[in-house]
């Protein structure tokens, strides 16, 4: 239910909510909140509740801290995990400063703007998400090892398949706070899961992709183990990928179902995706750790396109009507699906408008080319490095992420970047990457 302001203030009186948690994410999509009573809520809707914003990674510097956070009432959602008995709500929030202009590292704003673009062009995207993640032991201490909850495999069963109960928790708890996932089950990995999402439009699923993390994170630690969305956590193993499946509505009808006479409309959003896709891998696929990912366990390497072939970039599943879509395979969870989800929709409304030119579609398997083969083919960048340097020297990214945004963006993962230069990289990558991500 989308809830007005007013109906919020109602809800929270009559339902026993004492604690509200005004949520954000910073510019990298980790997920942060400040607590209020519900005697401060009508305030929060109205004035803002300010916080350091300097004390947020990518946000502002001690000269300029303060900043606002402004709840959004239709994102409202009580967490189940939490007492029955003096409850906790949760609303996602909208970033100000306070003469009142939008923060430029408020990245759901930004994502607003791509909706509200493909909107005014006649269009609706719809967004859905299948996300991995591994479950892993935890040791006597309570803190999270490197060992596998399990040995299970694609779509086993138990006992090999020791994460389905977890799964299970997983799912009641996120149709309680009305987001619905479609299907799960145990991945390739050991100890790896998925759990896919119906589509909705791109603000929502951007929004219930972060609820989803937090979920899974909070019934992993309830059974004693440790979540990880770490792109690449085991050499030799499968990774974590996020594949992103969109469609684009217009008129109520789907533009990517063969029978809606849009092939040319829907090739040309493919083609801008294409276009633009290392481009904005920096924002895809955002730690040193991606890349091992990239090129290996049905992860994709080069830009192209095929029908149902499961090693191509961008895959066009057997599906028709209301579920035609296009299913990018690249992104991992690390990635802030805000950003993510903001420059594809601006990539494919880009290759709409300029009328773009669908390439032939590539049906072999990308992972068994030869060298003088695959250099016939674009990749996607090799590393951070090459990914951010792209994304820097971008006029496209230019037009759609703010410069001060793109700047910390950079500065940070430039870091990182040195961080891992010339050491153990497993070892700095776990150091880096493991307990946050």
């Amino acid at each position: 239910m989308k809830y007005k302001a007013s109906e919020v203030l109602q809800f929270v009186a009559e339902n026993d909510i004492k604690f509200i948690r005004l949520a954000f994410c910073d510019i990298f999509g980790t997920q942060k909140n400040i607590s209020i009573l519900p005697e401060k809520l009508e305030d929060a809707f109205a004035s803002g509740i300010p916080f350091d914003g300097s004390a947020i990674r990518g946000f502002q510097n001690l000269e300029h801290s303060d900043l606002l956070l402004f709840p959004d009432p239709s994102t409202l959602s009580v967490l189940p995990w939490r007492p029955s008995q003096g409850r906790v709500a949760r609303l996602y929030c909208d970033i100000r400063y306070p003469d009142g202009r939008i923060f430029e590292g408020d990245c759901r704003h930004i994502l607003r703007g791509a909706v509200e673009r493909a909107e005014s062009m006649g269009y609706t995207c719809q967004v859905g998400t299948e996300c991995e993640f591994y479950l892993f032991k935890q040791n006597e201490y309570g803190e999270p090892t490197k060992t596998p909850h399990d040995i299970g495999g694609y779509m086993d069963v138990a006992p090999a398949d020791k994460g389905e109960n977890i799964r299970r928790e997983i799912c009641l708890t996120l149709e309680e706070m009305g987001i619905s996932p479609e299907t799960s089950h145990h991945e390739q990995g050991p100890g790896q899961n998925e759990i896919d999402f119906r589509c909705s439009g791109a603000l929502e699923a951007a929004d219930n992709l972060i609820t989803f993390k937090t979920v899974v994170k909070t019934a992993a630690a309830g059974n004693g183990l440790y979540a990880s969305f770490m792109p690449k956590p085991l050499a030799g193993h499968s990774g974590n990928g996020l594949h992103v499946n969109l469609s684009l509505l217009r008129g109520g009808r789907n533009i990517f179902d063969k029978e809606s006479g849009n092939a040319a409309v829907a090739g040309s959003f493919i083609a801008g995706l294409l276009a633009r896709i290392c481009e904005i891998t920096a924002f895809l696929n955002p730690l040193t750790n991606s890349y091992l990912r990239l090129g290996g366990g049905k992860a994709p390497k080069y830009v192209t396109w095929s029908r149902q072939n499961r090693s191509q970039l961008i895959r066009i599943p057997a599906a028709s009507g209301a579920q035609s879509r296009i299913e990018l395979r690249s992104p991992d969870p690390a990635c802030n699906p805000y950003l993510a989800f903001a420059l594809l929709l601006h990539a494919g409304l880009d290759g709409i408008e300029q009328g773009l030119s669908l390439q032939p579609e590539t049906d072999r398997n990308l992972y068994e080319l030869s060298d003088g083969e695959a250099a016939s083919y674009t990749a996607l960048p090799e590393n951070l490095d090459d990914a951010l340097t792209l994304a820097q020297n971008s006029p496209f990214v230019a037009a759609h992420v703010p410069e001060v945004l793109l700047e910390k963006y950079a500065e940070q993962k430039q870091s990182e970047l040195a961080r891992v230069a010339g050491k153990d990289r497993q070892k700095a990558e776990h150091a880096l990457y493991f307990h946050r991500i």
